[in-house]
């Protein structure tokens, strides 16, 4: 059972990552990038923003061999941020765990990107993203024009989520059973 909306994040974070340990990937993985592949290319996307999966996330990478991807950097000073690089680049772990590209990686303007992807640990139908609590994508994605998509497992997209003023919502949400818009 999900905890109140109105309850700490740090709530919601413990209950996404217990429900998401017991949610299963494999075939439903190629089932979400199938149907996520398929709205990029109908709204025109060709450069897009993905992440490096972290155990529990779904993994589009497969979305490689369709769309010019980019991955992310995190940055610490002077205060966090991320910084965008090509797919390929990411030949380092990161404190995260998963690979990232070296810190003189080439970068690559956020404007230049069609599609951002954005992962979490759940969404709620308006599109209010439970990261893990840096605040990256928030301090990133505002103002951003293009299309904004969180990538979640069906198991943990909830009603509401608590949310604060500098939250960045996502305008859609793709899982397993596909891509919708999220209520507004």
């Amino acid at each position: 059972m999900p905890p109140l909306p109105d309850a700490p994040k740090t709530e919601w974070r413990a209950w996404a990552r217990e429900v998401r340990a017991d949610l299963p990937d494999g075939p439903e993985t190629e089932t979400l990038t199938v149907h996520l592949a398929a709205f990029l290319q109908a709204r025109g996307a060709r450069r897009v923003l993905a992440y490096r999966a972290l155990p529990g996330e779904p993994d589009v990478s497969a979305l490689a061999q369709s769309f010019e991807l980019f991955t992310t950097r995190a940055r610490w000073k002077p205060q966090p941020h991320l910084t965008l690089h090509a797919w390929d680049t990411a030949t380092e772990p990161s404190r995260f765990g998963v690979l990232q590209p070296p810190a003189d990686a080439p970068r690559v303007p956020l404007d230049t990107v069609d599609a951002v992807l954005l992962p979490a640990l759940a969404f709620d139908e308006q599109g209010v993203r439970l990261g893990y609590g840096g605040g990256f994508y928030d301090r990133l994605l505002p103002g951003f024009p293009g299309l904004t998509v969180g990538v979640v497992w069906a198991g943990v997209v909830v009603p509401k989520l608590p949310s604060e003023a500098h939250d960045v919502r996502v305008g859609w949400l793709a899982g397993e059973e596909g891509v919708r818009a999220v209520l507004v």
